[in-house]
């Protein structure tokens, strides 16, 4: 599996190498778990200096996330996914609909997930996917994450381009990306 450091304060990092990752990648976990993923190319020994860089962030970060109430963005059961999908759907289409007479944007499909780490998505041929659980949002972050999929079919990246597409609707949308954050 890998390497296990021991970092101060009880904090264990379990450090493993990937064949398919390119970069460095370091990933913290609710329940302390703190993941070094390394490629191939690089070191234990480097693995073992960065994660000794990174300790007083680690620690301050960890501490930020056990404080948090459970995220919201969890992965739901299969039946409380069925159950919530076709309600999330009607929603989110009739968002998108509103929201579409300001942007005059064409999708071709809608797909409403169950996913772990995204609340929406938008791919280069047009399809946007959003999480069934937009339905406990509150509506105004429930819109500005449709409104910002909108804006991906103008702008399919982050660009300045981008964000002044999305202020268009939302000119507090840093406010509303740190409540999103929070959850």
């Amino acid at each position: 599996m890998g390497e296990k450091i021991n970092l101060e304060q009880g904090i264990v990092c379990t450090m493993k190498k990937s064949r398919r990752a390119r970069r460095v990648r370091l990933a913290l976990y609710r329940d302390r778990r703190v993941v070094l993923t390394l490629p191939f190319f690089v070191s234990y020994k480097r693995g073992q200096q960065f994660l000794k860089s990174k300790e007083e962030w680690i620690r301050r970060t960890l501490r930020k996330l056990t404080s948090r109430p459970e995220n919201i963005l969890r992965r739901g059961s299969r039946k409380e996914y069925r159950d919530s999908r076709e309600l999330a759907r009607q929603l989110i289409e009739e968002r998108l609909a509103y929201f579409q007479k300001f942007y005059a944007v064409i999708w071709k499909r809608v797909s409403i997930r169950n996913q772990k780490t995204r609340w929406g998505s938008c791919s280069r041929a047009g399809s946007l996917s959003f999480n069934y659980r937009l339905l406990l949002l509150p509506p105004h972050l429930r819109d500005y994450i449709i409104v910002h999929e909108l804006c991906h079919l103008k702008e399919l990246n982050h660009s300045r381009r981008f964000w002044a597409l999305v202020v268009q609707t939302f000119p507090d949308y840093l406010k509303l990306r740190q409540e999103l954050r929070l959850l």
